[in-house]
């Protein structure tokens, strides 16, 4: 589960972790923090690997609010066909989920969720095209 405020930019290595974890994203993220909406902010890249990219931030991270409406994102596929994937996200906090819904990673969705949402189809094609599981149908 990604932190809720981050928003994913770029595909960052594995020569951060050893072995390297199964990521909620499905690959490891570097981006910025929108926890303070007015004041993005790009974390050093230990921070992004430990927090950002696997969620639960909420009193180990400085800028996660104290009155944050989610802890973390999950997402899951719920259709893979004819090149279009299709999800669920759900936001969690303190384990439990408080909001869930569809998600179409192809329309307009709100910030940073939405670019999370096309991070974790980005490495779903990525992982299925190299072999690492099957593609499942709608």
């Amino acid at each position: 589960m990604a932190c809720p405020f981050f928003l994913p930019v770029r595909r960052l290595g594995s020569s951060g972790w050893n072995p390297e974890p199964r990521l909620p994203l499905g690959d490891a993220y570097g981006g910025s923090c929108h926890a303070r909406a007015s004041s993005p902010f790009e974390p050093p890249e230990e921070i992004q690997r430990d927090l950002c990219n696997c969620g639960y931030a909420r009193g180990r991270c400085s800028r996660f609010p104290d009155n944050g409406a989610a802890d973390a994102v999950r997402f899951s596929v719920t259709g893979d066909q004819d090149g279009r994937v299709t999800l669920v996200y759900i936001l969690e906090k303190d384990h439990a989920p408080v909001e869930h819904g569809p998600l179409d990673p192809a329309c307009e969705a709100r910030e940073p969720l939405a670019s999370q949402a096309r991070a974790f189809v980005e490495s779903h094609l990525r992982q299925r095209a190299a072999g690492r599981y099957e593609s499942a149908s709608a």
